[in-house]
């Protein structure tokens, strides 16, 4: 289950954002996963669950996007949306592309509580 691995990773990053931006609490994340990962949804829901547990995400909403697949043939140019498993173009039928969507998972936003947002 690579969910954990991504919830551990993006626990990291939020408690970067929380130091910086010196939040009490973060109340949402939002989270933009590529196709290309594979990310089971509810998975990545539970592990975020268990590793924000007693930090200041706990209880944090996590919103997941997903971001389709889309690639650019090389051989003729055409951009199209693959399959996971097939990198066929749909033009020219070369399986020879760049992956220009979908490959990547990124920390779209995350809504935190300041202490100085707390006392007002």
């Amino acid at each position: 289950m690579h969910e954990m691995s991504i919830a551990t990773s993006l626990m990291e990053q939020l408690l970067r954002v929380a130091q910086e931006q010196r939040a009490i609490r973060i109340t949402e994340v939002e989270v933009v996963c590529g196709a290309m990962q594979l990310v089971v949804p509810e998975a990545l829901k539970l592990a975020f669950e268990a590793v924000t547990a007693e930090t200041v995400a706990a209880g944090a909403e996590l919103k997941l996007v997903e971001e389709r697949l889309m690639a650019n043939c090389r051989a003729c140019g055409t951009r199209f949306e693959p399959a996971i498993d097939n990198y066929l173009c749909p033009q020219c039928r070369v399986a020879d592309v760049d992956i220009v969507a979908g490959k990547d998972i990124v920390l779209k936003s995350v809504v935190c509580q300041t202490e100085e947002r707390a006392a007002s």
